[in-house]
């Protein structure tokens, strides 16, 4: 069977260099090497391949039909799961019990990806894998860096971010505009994030979209412009979002939720 075509709404750019490939799924040794691991978007199966040489099960899930056919005849033995990873129950991939997931992700819907992976955060306790270098850079940075946004502080609140290496495009069919890079995300020992996740979420976001401005200005989205919130707490909400750390934006969730509650009694 010829190769798969790579398919530019699909945002497809098929890995080439088997050292790079390999590279990538020897990533899914540490820390859990018993469990079963889930790959997202295999392809023609590059990385696949050194998947499958692991003591461990494992499973594929991909929207592509020909990469599906090109697997099937390729890997005889492999579970192909065709669909589409982000409408997938994760719960039934193997009958409840924990997994790792790892994939070379679509680089248009990796965001997607690990908001999803937060919404299953108990099955999860690890996730690897390829994105863009961009995004990689923003899941791992710190308070204080202008790359802190909202996508690292929503994981970084479950997720310990390693960024592993930098991969160049031209290791890839089609070669991207853009460079790659390799993350680990390994679960810490947060149990209960000490606020509502949901509120979390939202007064995240809600700041970050208006991440030049302090927080008495952009929470205004939020509370109203009267409350006690911006004189009782005047010190904190001088500050921008990007120089918050995880605990703080627990605090000023605790904040708000409190006047929310007050208001809608």
């Amino acid at each position: 069977m010829k190769q798969v075509r790579p398919k530019k709404n699909l945002g497809q750019h098929f890995l080439v260099d088997l050292n790079i490939a390999k590279r990538i799924a020897d990533t899914v040794d540490e820390p859990f090497a018993d469990l079963p691991v889930l790959e997202v978007g295999p392809g023609m199966g590059v990385m696949t391949q050194f998947l499958t040489q692991k003591p461990r099960p494992l499973k594929v899930v991909e929207i592509d039909r020909e990469s599906v056919a090109y697997l099937k005849e390729h890997f005889a033995d492999l579970t192909i799961i065709e669909g589409d990873f982000l409408r997938m129950d994760l719960a039934k991939v193997f009958d409840g019990q924990a997994f790792v997931l790892t994939g070379n992700y679509p680089y248009d819907i990796s965001s997607q990806i690990f908001f999803k992976m937060l919404d299953n955060k108990e099955l999860i306790p690890c996730c690897t894998g390829m994105i863009q270098h961009e995004v990689a850079v923003r899941m791992a940075a710190q308070p204080g860096n202008k790359q802190y946004g909202i996508l690292s502080v929503l994981i970084q609140a479950w997720y310990d971010v390693e960024y592993l290496f930098t991969v160049e495009p031209g290791v890839f069919n089609p070669p991207p505009k853009v460079q790659s890079a390799v993350i680990r995300m390994t679960r810490n020992a947060v149990t209960d994030l000490g606020c509502d996740w949901p509120l979390f979420r939202r007064v995240v976001k809600t700041v970050f979209n208006q991440r030049r401005k302090m927080l008495r200005v952009s929470l205004r989205q939020l509370v109203d412009k009267d409350s006690p919130l911006f004189t009782l707490h005047a010190s904190l909400l001088t500050l921008r979002p990007e120089q918050l750390t995880i605990r703080q934006f627990v605090e000023l969730t605790n904040l708000v939720a409190e006047v929310i509650g007050d208001r809608q009694a």
